[in-house]
């Protein structure tokens, strides 16, 4: 019995194991900043503005301010709260879900973008 009981663990612990080895996050793959660069402009650049400090065009018709990438309270933000936002969107906030209209890859690659926008080192307005 104690052999069985043995076996069971171990056979348990190699299907663990594999299961584990065989999960695919799209943060495992390098993001594509061309693409992500791309996408920003077609979707995201009109409110948030060229070089992402909430300036584009839409802004002035909008009740509440687009994000602006190089304040603190944009870049200090996780991976995960940034794209959750840009999964579903901001409650009470005219920044809507993009769920369905773009896959989690392209998520990801604008979140990647939106990082490079907020490195350049300038806080506040351009």
């Amino acid at each position: 019995k104690l052999v069985q009981a043995q076996l069971r663990w171990v056979r348990r612990s190699v299907l663990l194991s594999l299961a584990l080895a065989c999960q695919v996050f799209a943060q495992e793959y390098p993001a594509d900043l061309a693409r992500g660069k791309a996408l920003y402009e077609r979707h995201c650049m009109t409110c948030h503005g060229p070089r992402g400090y909430g300036d584009g065009p839409n802004a002035l018709l909008l009740t509440i301010t687009p994000a602006n990438f190089h304040r603190p309270g944009s870049f200090m933000k996780s991976d995960e709260t940034l794209l959750r936002m840009i999964e579903h969107g901001g409650v009470f906030s005219p920044m809507h879900s993009w769920r369905g209209r773009l896959t989690d890859g392209e998520m990801q690659d604008v979140l990647a973008y939106i990082r490079t926008l907020s490195q350049d080192g300038s806080v506040g307005s351009p």
